[in-house]
């Protein structure tokens, strides 16, 4: 019989609105870098993300190795894990919904949003706790445009990525990819989160108690046995499934693949070696981001000098500019004199004729 582990309610790191400035990460990597890693728990709505957590939560508390969580989805009514950080404690998700006249989706990309402008206290808790826990974990909405598209998540995944080894987990509902089109779909969700956070990245197959995941794993290994599974598909998307597959040879090729149920437990210990061969591949990741910085700012530098030198060629140099008039001709001009201009029939008045101030009588007595 499987003995019950009892989880003391940690205290809670309240975020605070509050303007502070956003940590420097212009500059590069943390030279102080934790080297407890984080990861970001992704996927679609119902794929299993906070059991996963829950389970994770309670694996690590049984081995006296406590995590840090962060739940980041502010529209669930109860957790059933223990959190650090809360996103509820600090943004109303039904209020943002009630100003802003938003729905479900709007009002969690809302909260989100306004969340990430204080990213950088989490940032600050994140460092001064995470030495004494084992591992950073991140559960986040169902929303995946958070992460594709939207500000908050590039804020969250820039910032956490030169701040802690962080590694992406998509989780995926294994019972429901049987479908090679749903499958594929999947497949591209996690393909575009992969490139958008260039991050080191773990494909977590959820729900293995429903259905083992051995066929997904062939069909990501083998083309052929893929292919087919879709010849019995009818519907009009095969054959832009078989091409876009072809596509995804390379991505599959490039992330780590664990079967897991989150209800048994089963495969925690396989995704907890995969965290750490992932914490490995994070240095590879950060020497890449080094790079680009470093190239992005040369290139800063030398457009600056190209505008500097422009300038220096244009110092000194009068513009032409035509006025349209030739000044080598003379214009006449005719003015016209009034005859009577001083009022003496037209000749001027001889200087015993003018009336000086001194001749006039100005004493009124």
């Amino acid at each position: 019989m499987a003995t019950k582990t009892v989880i003391n309610e940690p205290p809670r790191d309240i975020i605070t609105p509050q303007v502070q400035a956003s940590p420097d990460t212009s500059s590069g990597p943390n030279k102080t870098l934790s080297p407890t890693p984080c990861i970001l728990v992704v996927g679609m709505a119902g794929a299993g993300k906070t059991t996963f957590v829950q389970r994770l939560t309670a694996h690590l508390h049984s081995k006296a190795a406590p995590p840090y969580v962060i739940n980041l989805d502010p529209a669930v009514l109860k957790l059933p894990y223990p959190v650090n950080i809360d996103i509820r404690d600090t943004v109303n998700y039904k209020e943002v919904m009630k100003q802003y006249g938003l729905g479900p989706n709007g009002g969690i990309m809302t909260a989100l949003n306004l969340f990430s402008t204080q990213f950088d206290q989490v940032l600050q808790y994140i460092e001064k706790r995470a030495n004494e826990h084992s591992l950073v974990i991140f559960d986040t909405p169902g929303q995946l445009e958070v992460f594709t598209w939207s500000a908050s998540g590039t804020i969250i995944t820039d910032t956490l990525g030169l701040t802690l080894p962080t590694i992406v987990v998509y989780v995926l509902d294994t019972s429901r990819s049987v479908n090679p089109t749903t499958f594929m779909s999947n497949m591209l969700n996690a393909c575009s989160i992969l490139y958008k956070t260039t991050l080191p990245f773990i494909l977590v197959m959820n729900k293995c108690d429903i259905i083992d995941n051995g066929f997904a794993v062939e069909w990501m290994k083998d083309f052929t046995v893929f292919r087919q599974a879709l010849s019995q598909e009818t519907s009009f998307m095969s054959n832009l499934v078989q091409s876009m597959s072809l596509a995804l040879e390379e991505f599959y090729s490039n992330i780590s693949s664990v079967g897991v149920s989150s209800l048994t437990g089963a495969g925690i210990n396989e995704f907890l070696a995969a965290v750490d061969k992932g914490r490995v591949e994070y240095w590879d990741y950060l020497a890449r981001r080094k790079k680009i910085s470093e190239q992005r700012e040369r290139e800063m530098k030398e457009k600056t000098i190209d505008k500097l030198t422009e300038l220096k060629k244009q110092s000194g140099k009068g513009t032409k500019l035509k006025l349209g008039l030739d000044l080598a001709v003379q214009p006449e001009y005719e003015y016209e004199i009034e005859d009577d201009i001083y009022g003496v029939g037209g000749e001027s008045p001889d200087e015993g004729d003018l009336v000086h101030d001194e001749d006039l009588d100005l004493d009124e007595s």
